[in-house]
């Protein structure tokens, strides 16, 4: 079920409470996507977002998306702990709608030249458009993690990288971001951008399963990031956005 932000003019899909699953912009409304040329530290990155949307004359609830680069993927408890202090800033800047994260997000751990420390990478926020367009969506990245449990005993085969396993997290991933996209009122019709996160090989699954599930999506391409997900065990992340607006920052 969507859930409404009106002072962020835009819905989002309940996440846990690091994130949201994703957001859609109001009839009126569309979704920035903006890319850092170089990133930042995360908490400087909310600086310079927070310059930008002032730039752009927006209030800090028109953050939508964050999308992070980590050095290397956390364990579970040490995940959870950044969570914590990621959510103390996103409270500090009065982001809730009641008690719900409205902020999607994706955190990837870059395997060759990663960061020295949690990076921000990009974010997205809202703005007026003329009313009637076509919906536009960020949906945050997801791994082969059971909905809503930050455990290990949640990962899909846990601790494979045969060509079975990774086969079965592919596919549990890809139903995710349909989902998802269902829950945010659109498809893969409508998509623009298809990031895959992972350090192993996807030539047999790009034939095999990825390319057959994306329909017309496929004209965008997939864009593959040597990166591992947030969570050591976890081994292949995607995202995916439909937005007309794209900057770097």
């Amino acid at each position: 079920m969507l859930i409404a932000n009106p002072a962020g003019h835009y819905r989002f899909l309940r996440g846990i409470s690091p994130y949201s699953c994703g957001v859609v912009a109001d009839d009126g409304w569309e979704i920035v996507y903006c890319t850092l040329h170089e990133p930042v530290p995360w908490r400087k990155g909310f600086n310079l977002v927070d310059t930008h949307l002032h730039e752009a004359e927006r209030d800090r609830a028109a953050l939508c998306a964050m999308a992070l680069r980590s050095p290397a993927p956390f364990t579970m408890e040490g995940f959870i702990d950044f969570n914590r202090r990621y959510c103390e800033v996103l409270a500090a800047w009065d982001l809730y709608v009641g008690d719900e994260n409205p902020i999607a997000r994706t955190n990837v751990a870059p395997k060759m030249t990663p960061p020295s420390e949690v990076m921000l990478h990009a974010f997205a926020y809202t703005r007026p458009t003329p009313p009637g367009r076509e919906a536009t969506v960020v949906v945050a990245g997801a791994g082969e993690l059971e909905e809503g449990r930050l455990e290990p005993s949640a990962i899909v085969a846990p601790r494979r990288t045969d060509p079975e396993a990774m086969h079965a997290k592919a596919d549990f991933v890809l139903d995710v971001m349909e989902q998802r996209l269902a829950g945010l009122e659109t498809s893969w019709d409508a998509v623009t951008a298809i990031d895959v996160y992972t350090i192993h090989g996807i030539d047999q699954l790009m034939n095999e399963l990825i390319w057959q599930r994306l329909g017309t999506a496929r004209r965008h391409a997939v864009r593959l990031h040597h990166t591992r997900p947030p969570v050591i065990d976890i081994e292949f992340e995607m995202d995916v956005r439909c937005v007309r607006t794209e900057l770097i920052i």
